[in-house]
């Protein structure tokens, strides 16, 4: 550090600085500006307007008025030692010790760790003991300075607050997790955490805490989340990734009642961890996953983070896609494949057909989502068909209109939070109508959640500040983005898109085959990672009634998903001893699973036994996908398996390239098996 926190001028023994809060304030405010390291009228106002927002007065005759300033020029604390005592607005009344914590706005995560250090040895009796009893400003320094020395307090001797009485654990060892925060980051963030780990220590049971502060965030373990019995949210701001904690029950409270009544939360939370009705942290497990590889990737380089981001969106892009596609395949089963076909007569002028709106291709699917419901019903009452399959197809087509928009706005949302949201939609709204497709919405997205990321970084004015996230940030990268893409980057990648058209429409049986063992084989690599989920974009964003090609493809790709789970399933009936209790149960689900082209239904097979089930799976999906390549099977629906037969030409050919394509892969995983075995399952007995 080129400054220390503290020096001995930073410190005032037994003086009065005035009869309240106010005065106190501005007279630290005063010697942290005699010092050099502050505007004092710049902190003052800071501090002061910090401490409209919640007191800083902790109990147990402690305050510490702070704050993020643009007026300080150096991370420091004062200390005053107060006499008389003065009012910060502690239930317990007045405080006798004050810190003010003055830290800059362009705080580095090694001083903000130090103040956050200092602020859980305030939680210590002994450090406060030391803080009353010294001579010397110098005395002052000193216990600050061994306090911040180590990486992390010592286990204190007791707790500040009232004690509740420990809560003794049955059996096995209760897991409770916990977030504090607060507007600042500083020190009651720091200060609930210690409190709450101490109260956890008294009550026997393991707790673990995650401080948001404003430093670094140290993420909890997924896996520590997974067992934990309950959570506790001690914050005044929103949880970060609070998705992580999905399913859990939950106790929220605000950060100072960790401070003060820290064992009465934990009593609470294990009450509620036993109770089926408490409160739980609202999500699932598709959204809890999503959060934690946020949360894991916010801390990574930055090719992880893009990563992370792409499949972030794509993740989020698929209920689109599945939703919207299966609307649009019932709509031709109840009306009929000729109905968006036919040319729809309005006024006596000629219109597009809803083909041409919304199926020439997923790229025009925003622009004719807002028009295609008024046409749909103009064209059913001409022709006579029934209104049923129209109603149908026009919510498909308009939730299949958000397909690149969606991809573009969560890969946005994944790398800048919520300023990225807007300019990520407008510009995978924006590559739909200049043709730009799927590259183009990946490529918006990026830009949109980059540029964001980097504008937020800024250090804005206290008066812009609180425009920065809704206004600013979404409306200048919105309009870098949106220009971009029509001036410099939509044209060529319309090229880009029209190639991989053209490639498609121009397929022969020999190509077509090749482009199915690929596909078979991406769809089977990783089960619903990033490469699956880039064979299914590729068949997805492709997909158009009038391009018969892009049919195949997604034809291809749906019935390939479709083998690992029941090749999994089948070979769990063929050689019951080859796989465990477990496994034997995972397989009479993957039925099911897979018939709904839920290729994750293999992944507890594939996790257990990598070597053998996954170039198994790989191998049967790659037959699959050639088969249908080449017996020129189509699926209009991009999801749902069996179940959108309607949807599929050559239905039954379909059936069988499933069905040999997981006969394959289940004798390969049962040879593999038996020639290379990895465990030894016992028999069943009878």
């Amino acid at each position: 550090m080129s400054e220390p926190l503290i020096t001995p001028d930073l410190v005032l023994l037994d003086v009065d600085l005035g009869s309240n809060k106010t005065e106190v304030i501005k007279n630290m405010a005063a010697l942290v500006a005699r010092s050099g390291r502050a505007d004092e009228a710049g902190l003052a106002a800071d501090a002061l307007a910090r401490e409209e927002k919640a007191v800083t007065g902790l109990g147990g005759g402690i305050a510490i008025p702070h704050c993020r300033s643009a007026a300080v020029n150096t991370n420091t604390l004062a200390f005053a030692r107060l006499s008389p005592k003065v009012d910060f607005g502690a239930a317990d009344g007045p405080a006798d010790v004050a810190f003010m914590i003055a830290a800059s706005e362009g705080s580095d995560d090694a001083h903000l760790t130090l103040l956050a250090m200092l602020a859980r040895s305030l939680m210590r009796a002994e450090f406060l003991e030391g803080l009353r009893s010294a001579k010397t400003p110098a005395e002052i320094v000193a216990l600050v300075n061994e306090a911040t020395a180590g990486e992390t307090p010592p286990a204190p001797a007791t707790a500040p607050a009232a004690a509740a009485a420990p809560v003794e654990a049955a059996g096995a060892k209760k897991l409770i997790v916990a977030v504090t925060s607060c507007p600042t980051g500083i020190a009651h963030t720091f200060m609930a955490a210690d409190g709450l780990e101490q109260a956890g220590r008294k009550a026997g049971i393991e707790l673990v805490v995650e401080p948001q502060g404003s430093g670094k965030v140290e993420w909890l373990d997924q896996s520590t989340i997974s067992r934990a019995d309950a959570a506790i949210f001690a914050a005044d701001v929103p949880v970060r990734e609070r998705a992580r904690f999905a399913g859990l029950p939950v106790i929220e409270a605000s950060v100072k009642r960790a401070i003060n009544e820290p064992d009465k939360l934990v009593a609470e939370a294990l009450s509620a961890a036993s109770d089926p009705r408490a409160v739980r942290v609202a999500g699932d497990v598709a959204g809890r996953d999503t959060a934690a590889k946020m949360a894991a990737a916010s801390q990574k380089g930055w090719g992880e983070r893009i990563r992370v981001a792409l499949m972030t969106g794509v993740s989020y892009m698929i209920p689109f896609v599945a939703a919207g596609g299966l609307l649009i395949a019932l709509g031709f089963l109840f009306g009929g494949f000729d109905i968006v076909m036919k040319p729809a007569t309005a006024a006596g002028t000629d219109v597009r057909t809803c083909a041409d709106l919304v199926w020439a291709s997923a790229d025009t699917c925003a622009a004719g989502a807002s028009t295609i419901g008024q046409l749909a019903m103009q064209a059913g009452w001409a022709a006579g068909s029934n209104y049923l399959g129209y109603i149908l197809f026009s919510i498909g087509a308009a939730a299949f209109g958000f397909l690149l928009p969606a991809l573009s706005g969560y890969i946005g949302y994944a790398l800048a939070g919520r300023p990225g949201i807007a300019p990520g939609f407008v510009g995978g709204a924006i590559a739909g109508t200049v043709g730009a497709g799927f590259l183009g919405a990946l490529i918006t997205g990026l830009l949109a959640g980059l540029l964001a990321m980097w504008i937020s970084d800024f250090k804005a004015p206290r008066w812009l500040a609180g425009l920065m996230p809704v206004v600013i940030i979404p409306l200048v990268v919105t309009t870098i983005v949106g220009s971009l893409m029509y001036f410099v980057l939509g044209q060529p990648l319309k090229l880009v898109t029209d190639s991989l058209q053209a490639s498609l429409n121009g397929m022969s049986t020999g190509s077509a085959v090749v482009l199915g063992i690929v596909l078979g084989l991406m769809m089977c690599f990783d089960l619903g990672g990033p490469v699956n989920k880039a064979a299914y974009l590729f068949a997805t964003t492709n997909l158009a009634v009038t391009n018969p090609a892009s049919l195949k493809v997604m034809a291809a790709v749906m019935a390939a998903g479709m083998v690992p789970p029941i090749a999994m399933a089948l070979a769990t009936v063929v050689r019951k001893n080859q796989f465990t209790e477990a496994e034997r149960e995972n397989g009479r689900a993957a039925w099911l699973l897979g018939a709904s082209f839920i290729s994750e239904g293999a992944i507890p097979f594939a996790a257990a036994d990598p070597l053998r089930v996954i170039p198994s799976m790989m191998l049967g999906g790659a037959v699959t996908g050639a088969l249908s390549m080449a017996l020129g099977v189509t699926s209009k629906a991009p999801h749902g398996g069996v179940f959108v037969f309607f949807a599929i030409e050559n239905f039954f050919l379909f059936l069988l390239t499933i069905v040999i394509g997981a006969v394959v892969g289940a004798a390969a995983v049962l040879a593999l098996k038996q020639f290379w075995p990895a465990k030894v399952v016992e028999e069943i007995t009878a």
